[in-house]
């Protein structure tokens, strides 16, 4: 086993996952301005397009459960849902588990909206890397970023 293939000692551990940190939060940031600056052409902001490929990739749901996955406030992914339905990509469905919760579901028109950003943004990230990136990196990488997830999951914000 090289040294590259053993896992790191917490000091080293902890200033590489930093890097990753830094790297993650200047293509997030870059990441948003480019999908505000696109989608707002078109009329949608980054906070619907997450409620659409919500719901999109995972079906009905109610607002609260949203909210749990993407990790914001129940208020915010309302009034994102909100913004959603008054343009007919989503609506209200009776919630059989729950009479005051609505289930949320996406619209046929909302379908088409969101398929054809995901189609615009999968055309960009074939470009990632120039056509060199590996499975296995990609794995990793995955990986890596999960791991970082769990971690945070366990951690008291007070």
């Amino acid at each position: 086993m090289s040294d590259m293939d053993k896992p790191l000692p917490a000091e080293e551990l902890g200033h590489r996952v930093s890097e990753v940190f830094d790297l993650v939060g200047a293509l997030y940031r870059r990441g948003l301005r480019k999908l505000e600056q696109e989608e707002a052409d078109r009329g949608m902001s980054v906070g619907v397009r997450s409620v659409l490929v919500l719901l999109h990739r995972y079906g009905p749901m109610t607002v609260p459960q949203m909210a749990r996955i993407m990790a914001l406030t129940r208020q915010f992914v309302q009034r994102m849902n909100n913004e959603a339905m008054d343009r007919g990509w989503t609506e209200a469905t009776p919630n059989p588990a729950h009479q005051r919760s609505m289930l949320i579901r996406i619209t046929d028109e909302g379908v088409a909206v969101i398929t054809a950003i995901l189609a615009r943004e999968h055309a960009l990230n074939r470009q990632v890397g120039g056509g060199e990136l590996t499975e296995a990196e990609l794995r990793a990488c995955v990986r890596v970023l999960k791991e970082m997830l769990r971690t945070f999951d366990h951690v008291d914000v007070d």
